[in-house]
């Protein structure tokens, strides 16, 4: 016959299970690193396993902040930073070229927890635009900065500058030619500073159509309930005068919001993302107690309506990520305390 448990010896041994639930660190960490037509059929194997590898590498980057108690901010920071000195991905290195040539970059950040952003457009010298754009937010009393007086900026605070032939590469570039010869565009004069053709070697990113879709970003959750996201692109392909797509536009493709309850990154196409504030209406949807799928698809499909195709990634104060897209592939991962690390490519994967 089993003794009975009084009732203090019971209320401790409820506390003390409380308390070891309260000590455990709770959370979650989401990736994308841009969508598209990415279809089994367009991928080698070695392609499909390169990308699966730089996903892991950066949910590995963000993952270790995490676990160590870090902040939501430095985790999806981590993560982005990873994906711009990756060639695989249209940010940082690896960036698509404007039609003049140039590789002009785009990233943004924001704190859930206060609701504070900061955002850059048209970088061309600073090796990591996310943590200019953190810097932006921190540092300055801005919100957003472009062109050579956000190099400035952040060559001031002690960011990174590389020659911008630090982010050539080969697959971009021919992608640039390819874009302007078939729009009967003048072709400009390689780069300087950039490599000879001649001694590229044989890259495995394959040549997919990024004209529109190359974005990274993520979202995460840190054990102190803090939501963060951050996002970062080099655009568009032959984009001319200018052009900047809702990365950098705070409620286009990048919000978070502890008030809310969510944390945004999105990946498509830029001018419809902007006209239909995606990241910004996703987190009052949620708000206003739509489940998070459901708000994450219907803005996706109220953007398709107006011709704008990509995915979102969404994180909620319960670590739950949520994935929508409107295209046949986005490059995608997820990680968080009680889960492990999954990668995914492909709309049919689960």
């Amino acid at each position: 016959m089993r003794a009975a448990i009084s009732l203090p010896t019971a209320l401790f041994a409820l506390c003390f299970a409380s308390a070891q639930a309260q000590e455990t660190p709770r959370w979650s960490l989401a990736i994308h690193g841009g969508a598209g037509v990415i279809e089994r059929s367009s991928l080698t194997p070695e392609q499909d396993a390169a990308y699966r590898a730089a996903l892991q590498g950066a949910l590995d980057a963000g993952s270790a902040v995490l676990t160590s108690g870090g902040s939501a901010l430095d985790a999806v920071q981590a993560a982005v930073q990873l994906m711009e000195d990756d060639p695989l991905f249209n940010a940082g290195r690896g960036a698509v070229f404007t039609a003049a040539g140039r590789n002009e970059l785009d990233a943004a950040v924001m704190n859930g927890a206060d609701l504070t952003a900061g955002s850059v457009a048209g970088l061309t010298t600073t090796r990591h635009p996310v943590a200019a754009a953190r810097a932006v937010m921190e540092k300055s009393p801005h919100v957003m900065l472009m062109g050579p007086g956000a190099d400035a900026f952040a060559a001031s605070v002690g960011l990174e500058q590389v020659d911008p032939a630090f982010f050539f590469t080969e697959r971009r570039w021919q992608g640039l030619v390819k874009a302007l010869t078939e729009a009967g565009q003048p072709i400009p004069e390689r780069p300087a500073g950039a490599p000879s053709p001649h001694n590229q070697g044989a890259e495995i990113a394959p040549p997919l159509n990024e004209k529109k879709f190359g974005t990274v970003g993520a979202v995460a959750l840190d054990s102190q309930g803090r939501l963060a996201a951050a996002t970062s692109t080099g655009g568009m392909t032959a984009k001319r005068w200018g052009r900047v797509g809702d990365v950098p536009v705070i409620g286009a493709g990048t919000y978070a919001s502890n008030a809310d309850g969510c944390a945004v990154s999105a990946t498509g196409d830029g001018e419809y993302f902007i006209r239909a504030t995606v990241a910004r209406d996703i987190c009052a949807r949620i708000g206003a107690a739509t489940p998070p799928q459901t708000a994450a698809q219907v803005e996706i499909d109220e953007a398709r309506t107006l011709g704008g195709l990509g995915g979102v990634i969404v994180m909620t104060p319960a670590g739950a990520p949520v994935f929508a897209l409107s295209t046949s592939g986005m490059y995608r991962g997820s990680v968080s305390a009680s889960e492990p690390a999954r990668v995914a490519i492909y709309a049919d994967e689960d």
